[in-house]
């Protein structure tokens, strides 16, 4: 990864219902006004495009919402918008989140002929009852459906799975993922359903009405989920997502890797420069702010070098290949990164591996990630008065 690389991410609002688990920024509106939608992106990009001229763009990422309801001519204005601000590196990957019901289906080889090339399916389960308990709009049989259209149509394909729900077993879970594994796609992205603050799930369980699997079965299906992965050729990559060798997501890796990337759209969020951005989350309010000042940003902050070092240190750690502590450190001109004896505990007691100034974590160190990232992280008196 070049320092003049760069990442794009495109937020779309919009979804047809909102989701019980889902915190991510998405908006139900009864009308959409694609073309006014279409000029708001290109002004919203545009403005990136002048700040950041001469870089190389290594992804574009359609996220939202649900993207896959945007007007592929919009999508194709702002690939073909994007690619004109910065220089696309070979073989550029271009993905698009898209939601299995059969009206979107449709629309697949139009979103294709845009400049499409990497589909991400929210396809969440192949059980109807789970679906229903998740709140997704579509059947088993259209997320099968929409799989079968999108790998005719798309050179690489993705989807996504929700597991750990309550009552999930070993059993249970294990058939699904030996479905999963059975179909073909080089890349899964499967997650352990997690109770968000401000969601319809998270007021289900402070009343009582929902009850999440135990800490200790969600441990046995995640270590289950690596074995299958690991053995069917699809290692995981990061905590949640598995990949056959040089399938991986780009883009993804661009943010764990921690480089740049611009965020345009409703509530996207950005890196670049030293700063973090963050777009206005209502559309309505996205709207009147790009009137007002040409962008829709609403937050804009320059971060110090000891924030952007653990930002660095807790997105890498996510990766299987770990980090260059020494290197991170260096990068951002402070002494150290981690706390080494620490590091030196936790590679005795089988949760990290550690080679020179690299270190990773383990089959057993994934499982508690977040109390490592507390044990290790290091910030010395004389990091501090850099950052000042």
């Amino acid at each position: 990864m070049s320092a003049n690389d760069l990442a794009l991410y495109v937020h779309w609002p919009f979804c047809v219902s909102k989701c019980p688990y889902c915190d991510f920024n998405s908006h139900i509106r009864s009308q959409i006004d694609q073309d006014r939608w279409r000029d708001a992106l290109l002004a919203d990009l545009a403005y990136e495009g002048q700040l950041l001229p001469g870089r190389t763009l290594t992804s574009i990422f359609f996220g939202g919402g649900t993207p896959s309801l945007m007007d592929p001519r919009t999508v194709e204005a702002v690939i073909d918008a994007a690619i004109g601000h910065w220089r696309p590196a070979p073989g550029i990957e271009i993905t698009l989140e898209a939601n299995p019901n059969s009206v979107e289906a449709d629309r697949f080889a139009d979103l294709a002929h845009a400049g499409v090339n990497r589909l991400s399916l929210g396809l969440q389960s192949f059980d109807d009852k789970a679906l229903a308990f998740l709140g997704r709009a579509h059947s088993a049989r259209e997320g099968f459906a929409a799989l079968e259209i999108a790998q005719r149509r798309f050179r690489r394909v993705s989807f996504d799975l929700i597991y750990a729900l309550p009552g999930d077993s070993e059993d249970g879970w294990s058939a699904t993922l030996a479905q999963a594994l059975s179909l073909g796609t080089r890349h899964l992205s499967l997650y352990q359903l997690t109770i968000e603050p401000g969601t319809r799930f998270a007021a289900l369980h402070r009343a009582g009405k929902l009850d999440p699997l135990d800490t200790d079965a969600c441990a046995a299906l995640y270590e289950l989920t690596d074995a299958m992965t690991s053995a069917a050729g699809l290692p995981g990559y990061e905590i949640s997502n598995y990949a056959r060798p040089g399938q991986e997501s780009r883009h993804n890796l661009t943010y764990w890797r921690y480089g740049d990337y611009a965020g345009v759209g409703p509530g996207a969020h950005g890196r670049r420069l030293g700063m973090r951005t963050l777009r206005h989350k209502k559309p309505e309010n996205f709207l009147s702010a790009l009137r007002r000042n040409g962008h829709g940003i609403v937050e804009e902050e320059l971060l110090a070098p000891v924030e952007r070092a653990d930002e660095a240190l807790v997105m890498g750690l996510r990766l299987r290949e770990g980090i260059d502590a020494d290197a991170i450190a260096e990068r951002f001109g402070l002494p150290a990164l981690v706390d080494w004896a620490r590091v030196e505990r936790l590679e005795l007691s089988g949760h990290l591996v550690r080679d020179g100034g690299r270190i990773r974590l383990t089959a057993k160190g994934r499982l508690v990630l977040d109390h490592i990232l507390g044990e290790i992280a290091f910030i010395a008196p004389a990091a501090l008065a850099v950052a000042s």
